[in-house]
């Protein structure tokens, strides 16, 4: 298989805190693949041993075949990054960010500004070349972040809880341009996320739980794992309750009949991504943020 990204039982601890632990999966050129996991289940840790940032206890990982550890100067040269902070100075214009991050990547003078407009073109920003990053909304914003990381046209994109702060339709903004950069130039995306719309739009999905990939596959086949329907019970003196299997909705009369006093809601349906991290790990993706 040809791998752009390819990574090899990484781990990662925190004095005696095991942020990562063992976790291998590859990513073929021009996939999008989302780590989706709450705060604190290993998802930024991964982020900045890929981008360089830390070197891992143990393990490696190759970028566009550059090691992380023996080559992090090289993995920087096919790496575009966005990170979930903003990293852009907001009293300069959209073209001055550029132009200042195009000059850390080596770039100046012609080529710099060709390469800015085209960018800039691409991402439907040229009109707002000249404005300051200050009086950009959020969605825009991070579309000049995603146009500084594609500066010096990498391979791979690495994109750390990208739509952060942004609404929904922003977000589903952000992922269209995304979703035209890869189908045009085929770069690969890794990103990671705890938006449950963000995975469902990627090839495929990693479930991060406590330092651990759980599970990597579509997302389609990830919910497969759980069956054909969820039965959802809610109730006044119970936590909520899932039932998942073929045909589970049948059971919500007879239970609402049985404990009339308990339910007081039941929904069903076909599985959804939270539904596979449940059934993986017990809670739910808010539970496991609380």
């Amino acid at each position: 298989m040809n791998r752009s990204v390819a990574v090899d039982s990484l781990s990662h601890a925190y004095g005696e805190r095991q942020a990562l632990a063992d976790v291998s999966f590859s990513v073929a050129p021009g996939e999008m693949v989302g780590l989706l996991g709450p705060n604190g289940g290993g998802k930024t840790t991964l982020f900045r041993i890929l981008a360089t940032m830390l070197r891992p206890t143990s393990g490696d990982a190759r970028l566009s075949g550059r090691s992380v550890l023996s080559d992090p100067h090289g993995v920087r040269a096919v790496l575009g990054v966005v990170f979930q902070r903003p990293s852009l100075d907001i009293k300069l214009t959209v073209m001055e960010n550029l132009i200042h991050h195009g000059n850390l990547h080596g770039l100046s003078g012609g080529d710099l500004r060709r390469r800015s407009r085209k960018t800039l073109d691409a991402l439907g920003l040229s009109d707002r070349a000249d404005d300051r990053v200050e009086s950009l909304s959020g969605g825009l914003a991070r579309r000049v972040e995603l146009a500084k990381s594609l500066l010096h046209e990498p391979a791979i994109l690495l994109l750390d809880e990208p739509n952060t702060g942004l609404d929904p339709n922003a977000r589903r903004d952000f992922l269209d341009y995304l979703d035209n950069l890869r189908k045009r130039d085929g770069v690969t995306v890794l990103l990671t996320t705890h938006f449950l719309e963000e995975a469902e739009r990627c090839d495929r999905v990693g479930i991060m739980h406590e330092g651990r990939l759980v599970a990597y596959d579509t997302p389609s086949r990830l919910k497969d794992i759980v069956g054909d329907e969820v039965l959802v019970l809610s109730g006044p003196r119970m936590p909520e309750i899932r039932l998942d299997g073929p045909h589970v909705h049948r059971l919500a009369s007879q239970l609402v009949d049985s404990f009339p006093e308990e339910i007081s809601s039941y929904s069903w349906g076909r599985p959804t991504l939270d539904d596979v991290f449940v059934h993986l790990t017990g809670r739910t993706l808010k539970e496991a943020e609380a």
